[in-house]
C-alpha cells in the first residue's frame, strides 16, 4: 500500500537527481499539506521553511468515513472487477459517485446555499422523479461525469487510503528544534480556513500547539472564507500577501 511517506521519498529521489540540496520553501494544501509535514519530519535538514495549508496531522473519523464511502462506491461498481478493468469497461459510475461525495466535502453550507439554494434546473416545478430537479443535483452529476474523463478509479482508492493512514502527530511532537543558530531549523506558516469542515481550524491549531511545544518557529493564520475546503484553491490576495510576507521575512 502506498503511503504519503512513499510519495515524499520519491520526491526526495527526484530533487537529489536534480542536484538540489536545500528547499527554500515546501508548500501544499490538503493532501499536499500532508506531504509538507512529511518532508519536515523525514528530511528536516533539507527544508528551510514550510507552509502547510488547509491540512491536518491525521484524518479525523469524519474524513475517513467520507473516504470509505467514496471507495465503496467504486468497488461496488461491477466494472471495477477488483481493480482489473484496464482491458475492459471502466467503473465510471462508481468513480463518478465517489467524486460527487468528495466534492461535497470540499464545499460548505454557506457556499452551497449561495450558489444553489433550492433553485431548480431548467424547470419551474418538481418532477417528483429521480431525474434531478435541483441545480445542485445537476452540478454534482456534471462534476462526477467530468472527473471520470481525467482520473483513474484505482488511483482514488490508493490516494484516499494513503491520506487515511497518514499520521505524524507523534513524529511532530518529537521533532524539536536543532541547536541554536542551526541553518537547518525550519520556519513554519500554518494556514487554515474558517469554513473548512473537512480539515477544520482546530486541527491546524493542534499542529501549531505541537510545534510550539517543541520550540519550533511557527506562525498561524485562519483566513475568513465561506467556500469550505475549496477555499485554498481559489485565488485570494490575502493568501498571496501572507505567503509573500512570510518569505520576505525569511530573507
Amino acid at each position: 500500500m502506498m503511503t504519503i511517506g512513499d510519495i515524499v521519498t520519491t520526491q526526495k529521489i527526484l530533487i537529489d537527481a536534480l542536484g538540489i540540496k536545500r528547499l527554500h520553501g515546501v508548500i501544499g494544501g490538503s493532501v499536499g499539506g500532508m506531504q509538507v509535514l512529511e518532508w519536515c519530519v523525514r528530511y528536516p535538514e533539507v527544508v528551510r521553511s514550510a507552509v502547510p495549508i488547509a491540512t491536518t496531522m491525521r484524518h479525523s473519523a469524519l474524513a475517513i468515513a467520507f473516504n470509505e464511502i467514496a471507495r465503496q462506491s467504486i468497488m461496488a461498481d461491477p466494472n471495477w472487477n477488483r481493480g482489473n478493468y484496464y482491458s475492459g469497461v471502466k467503473p465510471e459510475m462508481g468513480l463518478a459517485v465517489a467524486r460527487m461525495i468528495g466534492h461535497v466535502t470540499y464545499l460548505s453550507d454557506q457556499a452551497m446555499h449561495r450558489k444553489f439554494g433550492r433553485k431548480l434546473q431548467d424547470k419551474e416545478t418538481f418532477s417528483f422523479g429521480f431525474d434531478g430537479d435541483f441545480q445542485v443535483e445537476s452540478y454534482l452529476r456534471h462534476q462526477g461525469t467530468k472527473f471520470v474523463g481525467r482520473f483513474d478509479a484505482n488511483s482514488v482508492l490508493y490516494i484516499t487510503k494513503a491520506a487515511d493512514y497518514f499520521d505524524v502527530t507523534e513524529k511532530m511532537s518529537k521533532a524539536g528544534p536543532l541547536h541554536e543558530g542551526s541553518r537547518h531549523k525550519i520556519k513554519y506558516l500554518v494556514i487554515s480556513y474558517s469554513s473548512d469542515w473537512l480539515y477544520p481550524t482546530y486541527q491546524s491549531k493542534e499542529l501549531v500547539q505541537t510545534l510550539k511545544r517543541t520550540g519550533q518557529d511557527v506562525s498561524f493564520c485562519e483566513i475568513e472564507a465561506d467556500c469550505g475546503h475549496d477555499a485554498f484553491l481559489i485565488p485570494d490576495e490575502r493568501l498571496t500577501t501572507l505567503i509573500r510576507g512570510f518569505f520576505d521575512g525569511l530573507d
